[in-house]
């Protein structure tokens, strides 16, 4: 499931990130990839230890525990604490998939990664280029967003940022270890939740709500691991 996800950050916490990013000290964004990836990415990222790393990490995964699409479609067990990345003319991320698995610095748990997350902090008018683009089963799906606004994908797809030519792309990237780790088990429930709550806003009385709410929390309870 690819999901687009809106006002993640409120307009003013996306100036507010903007601010911090643009006086940040940046490193190069291949200190953190994988031995294949590193061979294609070139951008700029905040050092995971970085204070305003941790700062505004801590501030996405605040907006993110009170964001219902995100939560009942993802239905995260961990997080992975957002990193921030730069792309500046001329930067990219060829294609790759995702590390299977990553370690939470600073506690050496180590995840599952079974979805991604891109939050675009840059308004799309700002820069020329940039595009995320996700393959799947269906084809190919390039992705640009408001700031403030995110995708959410599954982990298991090759994916890329196309080169930059003009502006700056400022986004924040994380990873979901989920209580339900098949994307089509996922994607069912999320439907089964939307089918609930479309039914309860015209029918809040009805019976077969009852049953509905069986069915979903109940193949949750088989899915779960």
């Amino acid at each position: 499931m690819i999901l687009h996800i809106p006002e993640v950050l409120t307009e003013s916490e996306v100036v507010a990130f903007r601010g911090q990013l643009e006086a940040a000290s940046w490193l190069d964004g291949r200190a953190t990839a994988g031995h294949l990836a590193s061979a294609v990415k070139a951008n700029l990222q905040l050092a995971e230890s970085d204070p305003v790393a941790q700062s505004l990490s801590q501030k996405l995964v605040g907006a993110l525990e009170r964001n219902y699409l995100f939560l009942n479609s993802a239905l995260p067990r961990f997080v992975y604490p957002p990193v921030f990345n730069r792309y500046g003319v001329g930067m990219q991320y060829g294609a790759h998939v995702d590390n299977s698995i990553r370690q939470i610095p600073g506690i050496g748990l180590r995840i599952r990664t079974d979805v991604s997350a891109t939050v675009f902090l840059s308004e799309p008018d700002s820069y020329i280029g940039g595009e995320l683009v996700i393959h799947d089963a269906y084809g190919t799906h390039s992705v640009r967003l408001a700031a403030g606004d995110m995708v959410i994908y599954p982990s298991t797809s090759v994916h890329r940022v196309n080169p930059v030519t003009s502006g700056t792309r400022l986004a924040a990237v994380f990873w979901v270890q989920s209580f339900v780790a098949d994307d089509g088990d996922r994607t069912l429930l999320f439907e089964l939740d939307k089918t609930y709550r479309e039914l309860h806003a015209t029918l809040p009385d009805s019976p077969a709500l009852i049953r509905l709410s069986q069915c979903y929390h109940n193949l949750l309870r088989r899915w779960t691991i």
